[in-house]
């Protein structure tokens, strides 16, 4: 097995939650973020937080913070970006902070099933997760090249780079984002 680095993606601007930010929006008594980070951080080496507000907060998990090296927050592609260029290690697990039920064993399975592709992502029953995914460094050149055009479409450029998704047959539930007010209402609720 390689060296692993995972990313918490936590930079957006929470426009779906009122304009919260999202990784700090309560669930159960405790920050979103720390659900993700609970569940990710036994399947790599290190954590990162892509953050770009409350980073004082988020520096409370004793994880690195990093912020887009972008301006006017383009997207998860630019956590992604900024990702790829902090890590220390060659592949790099990316996780939506607002996704807090990830498998325990996606980082395992993505790696598995990656065959030679540089870039892979969770495809559920119903859907395609292209945050939840695994790439390799080398494509971050690739990458600020993407974004340097003005282009922000995850699975255009996942696709473009040779990634294929991997199969994951587990409940939808464990890859339910938690996007609005309503689905945080009813996440307390269950």
């Amino acid at each position: 097995m390689p060296v692993f680095t995972g990313v918490i993606l936590a930079g957006g601007q929470g426009s779906r939650m009122g304009g919260r930010d999202k990784g700090l929006v309560q669930l159960h008594n405790q920050p979103l973020y720390q659900h993700v980070l609970q569940r990710l951080q036994p399947q790599v080496d290190s954590v990162l937080i892509s953050a770009n507000r409350h980073l004082d907060q988020y520096q409370l998990s004793g994880c690195k913070v990093i912020t887009d090296t972008l301006p006017d927050w383009p997207g998860p592609l630019a956590g992604m970006l900024s990702g790829l260029r902090h890590s220390q290690s060659e592949w790099v697990v990316f996780c939506a902070c607002d996704t807090p039920y990830i498998p325990q064993d996606f980082v395992l399975r993505l790696w598995q099933q990656r065959a030679e592709a540089p870039a892979v992502w969770v495809r559920s029953a119903m859907r395609d997760h292209p945050v939840l995914a695994l790439l390799n460094r080398a494509l971050a050149d690739e990458l600020a090249t993407y974004l340097a055009r003005g282009e922000r479409r995850l699975m255009q450029f996942l696709r473009a780079s040779g990634g294929h998704a991997v199969l994951f047959e587990e409940d939808e539930r464990v890859f339910r984002n938690i996007n609005t007010a309503d689905d945080l209402a009813q996440e307390q609720e269950e």
